[in-house]
């Protein structure tokens, strides 16, 4: 149970001029088989009659689901626990040790582990721990920030990102929601602008008036790292600098999203097989 959810996907558009644009974002959607419809205000608000809304219109993407994420990765790790997989915490790889083309061993601070195969698949930190085996792999951080009511006493039935707040609004896990938003290109020594989340509350206040959301403190902010490559497509294949080496990074905003297809292109190449789909836009050396 990951409080998994089918509801679709709002787009809010608070403007005449974003709502106009809508209209041709449905036009493309539809084109790439997406369920997907242009909806008037009044329309809107009918489907959330416990919120109001100011907004000129919205799209509406229905074949859009989410979930809460805290409780996928905790069940997850406990089924990988339960399935066989030895999980090292505060192990960071400080190297390899390799023959040849080959990689032999990883090394961390506390040990080192024998290794047929190593998989990269380490967010926004890939970037170094490729650098490790000489291997480019142009990636940057890009920070967001999110806050989450715990038991929230707003309602919204359908998940909602605010265009012209560029803010997300998600209800999820019962009566929780969480706010959240930002693309901070920077740095993952670079200490938090907790400030940023100012600008995430007032945005949401702009859309949905009721919503008095107060700044929290800095302990109950959360902020996390998009791996971002230059081109907005991520990182799948094999490295050239060593042969038993997959890299899996670089998703951007939608790792969740594109985790479970990256995942069986991954086992397909760790095993030799012939995958899904043509990998050449992924190439992990497409920029060298």
């Amino acid at each position: 149970d990951f409080a998994y959810e089918k509801k679709g996907l709002f787009e809010y558009f608070l403007t005449k001029e974003k709502a106009a644009h809508g209209h041709e974002l449905v036009e493309k959607a539809v084109s790439l088989g997406l369920d997907t419809v242009f909806m008037h205000a009044d329309d809107v608000r009918a489907l959330e009659p416990q919120t109001r809304i100011n907004l000129e219109g919205a799209v509406l993407f229905r074949g859009d689901a989410h979930l809460y994420p805290n409780k996928l990765m905790k069940n997850l790790l406990e089924w990988m626990k339960g399935n066989g997989v030895m999980l090292v915490p505060k192990s960071p790889v400080t190297g390899f040790e390799k023959n040849g083309k080959q990689i032999k061993s990883v090394i961390t601070a506390q040990s080192r582990y024998d290794a047929d195969l190593v998989i990269i698949a380490t967010g926004s930190w890939s970037r170094e721990v490729a650098a490790m085996l000489n291997t480019k792999l142009p990636l940057m951080p890009g920070r967001g920030y999110s806050v989450t009511l715990e038991n929230s006493p707003y309602k919204l039935i359908h998940p909602a990102i605010l265009v012209e707040g560029r803010v997300a609004v998600t209800p999820m896990d019962g009566n929780k929601i969480r706010f959240g938003g930002t693309m901070e290109i920077t740095s993952t020594d670079k200490p938090p602008q907790m400030s940023r989340v100012r600008g995430i509350l007032d945005a949401v206040k702009k859309f949905l008036p009721d919503f008095d959301v107060p700044m929290p403190s800095e302990k109950d902010i959360w902020y996390g790292y998009r791996p971002c490559s230059p081109d907005g497509l991520p990182y799948i294949g094999r490295t050239k600098s060593v042969s038993n080496c997959i890299v899996a990074s670089g998703h951007a905003m939608i790792g969740l999203s594109l985790g479970a297809g990256t995942g069986l292109l991954v086992s397909q190449l760790a095993n030799e097989q012939q995958p899904e789909m043509d990998l050449r836009p992924f190439d992990v050396g497409r920029f060298d």
